[in-house]
């Protein structure tokens, strides 16, 4: 129990500057396949999707080292999608718009709103796992 509750919370410790940083690239003015494409050419995250949800959102696993980092938290996993790109696979419902990409990240919802506001971001932000996981997310067309 007590080595579960230290592994919890060194996931919302923000972590120092030696991380990959997302921050400027969740401003919401890029692609579904311009943000995973560049993660996939740096090799930091996994090419095989652990997921495709229903509307169509490939769910990316960060490889081991990688350290990617969003609003100084720790990224559990990258989010992705790209109408008619065969970088994505397709899910079995609706997709959730043409473009969408984002993060799931070990923090609590409202510190991550806080410092994505105070980036600039206009990602929407939600709760996934209440204190633990967030997901920083934004669809539609780039600007």
């Amino acid at each position: 129990m007590l080595g579960m509750l230290a592994a919890v919370a060194a996931g919302l410790t923000p972590l120092p500057g030696h991380a990959y940083a997302l921050d400027d690239q969740l401003d919401c003015k890029s692609t579904g396949h311009a943000f995973i494409s560049s993660l996939l050419d740096d090799q930091y995250i996994d090419p095989n999707p652990m997921r495709v949800e229903a509307n169509s959102v490939n769910v990316f696993r960060p490889l081991r080292g990688s350290n990617l980092t969003a609003f100084g938290y720790r990224v559990y996993a990258v989010l992705g999608y790209q109408h008619n790109d065969q970088m994505f696979k397709q899910g079995t419902g609706q997709p959730v718009a043409d473009s969408a990409y984002g993060v799931v990240i070990f923090g609590p919802l409202e510190a991550v709103q806080t410092r994505a506001h105070d980036a600039g971001s206009v990602a929407v932000i939600k709760s996934v796992v209440p204190l633990l996981l967030t997901a920083v997310f934004c669809s539609g067309s780039a600007e």
